[in-house]
């Protein structure tokens, strides 16, 4: 993803909140600067498939809550691997939950590009999305709120049929590195995150949050 020139951070902020999303390819993270620069919430990648937890989840997760920042968890999918069942219970029991804290994201699924094979993973678009909802309805039963799903339009409407099933229920995060969010997948109205660039002044990718600092709080809090 290219930083967008055209894209006014300090505009923003002045507007809405902004964060960071990270993982293990930023292990270390210096949180007090990364404050300084007006990041208010992060996502930290926790785990990935069933068999991989992020060795700086910790570290990470800790660091931004020592420095003030409401932040969550996110899972990478590999629906070809198991079931949304069994990578929701992986995911809950390695750093992905959620407590009406004020200070925790709701966690989020990750869906998006195989990055070693088939696209979609090698499932129909109908297989796509009963494995979405069983990682969805698990994760809400374990926490009482939905996964937030990161995804893109183009991946999403390939891969699900464009699928209008979760906009009532789960948030969206939206990847899209443009000036606009532009089109989104069938159904959500509006996009809750929004990933507009892999770099800038801050450790990894960078994301707007689709309110203000008080929405932000409503998020984290579950109200």
């Amino acid at each position: 993803m290219k930083y967008l020139a055209l894209l006014s951070l300090a505009a923003l902020a002045s507007a809405v909140p902004y964060g960071i999303d990270i993982s293990s390819y930023q292990p270390t993270v210096d949180w007090t600067t990364v404050v300084d620069n007006g990041i208010t919430f992060a996502y930290i990648k926790a785990t990935e498939g069933t068999s991989y937890i992020s060795p700086s989840f910790s570290d990470q997760y800790i660091g931004a809550t020592d420095a003030g920042i409401i932040r969550g968890g996110y899972h990478f999918a590999h629906p070809d691997e198991s079931t949304g069942a069994t990578q929701a219970d992986y995911f809950l029991a390695n750093g992905g939950g959620w407590s009406a804290d004020g200070i925790t994201l709701p966690g989020a699924l990750d869906i998006e590009y195989n990055p070693s094979g088939s696209e979609c993973y090698g499932l129909t678009a109908a297989s796509m999305v009963t494995w979405v909802t069983s990682f969805s309805n698990t994760y809400e039963a374990a926490t009482g709120r939905y996964p937030v799903i990161y995804t893109t339009t183009d991946w999403w409407t390939t891969c699900t049929g464009n699928s209008a099933a979760f906009a009532s229920t789960n948030p969206l995060w939206i990847a899209s590195y443009s000036t606009t969010v532009g089109t989104l997948p069938a159904g959500w109205t509006y996009e809750t995150f929004w990933q507009y660039a892999d770099s800038g002044a801050n450790p990894g990718d960078a994301d707007l949050f689709n309110g203000d600092a008080a929405g932000l709080s409503r998020m984290a809090y579950g109200s």
